[in-house]
């Protein structure tokens, strides 16, 4: 049996209160986080349902590393723990909304940067010029 019910009808999902996560054919779900204090985007990552309900259950984000094929506890060997102060689903229960907080020192990207969103793309005009580091 999933941890997760399934929304019997799209009312249900959309203007329901049950918690009916829908995971893509990966078995996956976008989860999008925040610093719960700025509100400045951190990253962009994925949960299983494992993931999910282990978040749930600890209070601390976890995710589904695509790339390693396995469960990811962030900040378990960095000390840069997220700990969640609300999280949100979206209007069809495909995506979430981490706000959490950051231990150590603050950092989420593993290139050392405080966001994984630090490089600017150009629009318009500009669309020819390179890349700008934020």
């Amino acid at each position: 049996m999933p941890p997760f019910p399934a929304a019997p009808d799209k009312q249900a999902l959309e203007e329901g209160t049950t918690f009916a996560p829908r995971f893509d054919a990966n078995g996956l779900v976008t989860c999008v986080t925040t610093d719960a204090t700025t509100g400045e985007l951190l990253m962009v990552a994925h949960m299983n349902a494992d993931a999910l309900a282990r978040s749930i259950e600890t209070g601390e984000a976890w995710y589904w590393s695509r790339s390693r094929g396995e469960l990811w506890h962030k900040g378990a060997t960095s000390g840069q723990v997220q700990t969640i102060v609300e999280m949100r689903v979206d209007c069809d229960q495909d995506a979430l909304w981490l706000k959490v907080q950051v231990a150590g020192d603050g950092g989420c990207c593993h290139t050392g940067r405080r966001s994984c969103f630090y490089r600017m793309q150009p629009l318009r005009e500009q669309a020819d010029a390179p890349l700008r580091f934020v």
